[in-house]
């Protein structure tokens, strides 16, 4: 855990989250300022500060992070109607947090590009 990392903070429990869904290895939480109706960040519980830095190492932990991002819209009744799977890196994405988040999003119909 990297001590002044909000996600790691949150993922050892000494930070509230609304949390979604949890596997092993990955934890889903409501996003504190959604962008959509439903918003829903899916995080690694090990520290990977962002997409930038996956290696081959991480596959199984990026699969496990897809894999989380898709129950993740059937409980959230997404599966059917889409939804969206975003991952921002550096600070001209918007990009606040140094730590590895998958965005999951819906609830309404998308144009692109996002906005």
């Amino acid at each position: 855990m990297v001590t002044d990392c909000l996600f790691c903070r949150i993922v050892a429990g000494e930070l509230p989250c609304n949390e979604v869904l949890s596997t092993p290895n990955t934890l889903a939480f409501r996003d504190i300022n959604p962008a959509m109706p439903t918003h829903v960040l899916v995080i690694p519980k090990i520290h990977v500060p962002d997409a930038a830095q996956l290696g081959g190492e991480h596959g199984p932990m990026l699969a496990e992070m897809l894999r989380t991002a898709h129950q993740v819209a059937e409980q959230e009744d997404l599966a059917e109607r889409g939804y969206r799977l975003v991952f921002n890196v550096g600070a001209d994405s918007g990009n606040t947090i140094g730590h590895l988040h998958l965005h999951v999003l819906g609830g309404r119909a998308m144009g692109w590009p996002p906005g």
